[in-house]
């Protein structure tokens, strides 16, 4: 099942980077940080695990990003899609790009030593599902039909 190839240009129709919203929420957590500084713990436990985190998110992230590359399909959620990717890590997750930017946020929350850049996940995922998630699901359902919704039958969102 697919759409015109005129209702295609634009894909899922996403307005606004989804990497923004979450590096949105960083900045606004340090900036709360900067006013009331609540800390998490003893600063070079959280930098180590900050750390190993933010390497976990950018290893996902490039993954997946090969995945896309891989089929000759556009990673940016404004541009068609050419095939849905369900192999390798997205058998694992719809979405590990944005679970890789929520690790990523909370990996940088860790590294301030910051709860208010950590607890940044909570709202930058809360809009990533709905500015983001919502509107390519139901162009992907669209576009493939029920090849999207066995995909989506079997492999979780996050």
């Amino acid at each position: 099942m697919t759409t015109n190839n005129d209702q295609d240009k634009k894909g899922a129709g996403v307005k606004f980077p989804p990497p923004l919203i979450f590096l949105g929420t960083i900045l606004s957590g340090y900036a709360v940080h900067a006013v009331l500084p609540v800390t998490i713990g003893e600063a070079s436990a959280t930098l180590i695990s900050g750390s190993v985190l933010l390497v976990i998110a950018l290893i996902i992230i490039v993954i997946a990003a090969l995945s896309f590359r891989r089929v000759k399909t556009y990673l940016e959620p404004w541009k068609p899609t050419s095939a849905i990717v369900s192999s390798g890590i997205f058998g694992i997750s719809r979405n590990p790009i944005y679970c890789a930017l929520g690790i990523a946020n909370i990996g940088i929350g860790l590294i301030l030593n910051s709860w208010w850049v950590l607890l940044g996940f909570i709202p930058a995922t809360i809009l990533v599902y709905l500015i983001a998630i919502k509107p390519e699901e139901s162009y992907l359902e669209q576009k493939f039909g029920e090849e999207y919704l066995a995909y989506k039958s079997r492999v979780r969102r996050w």
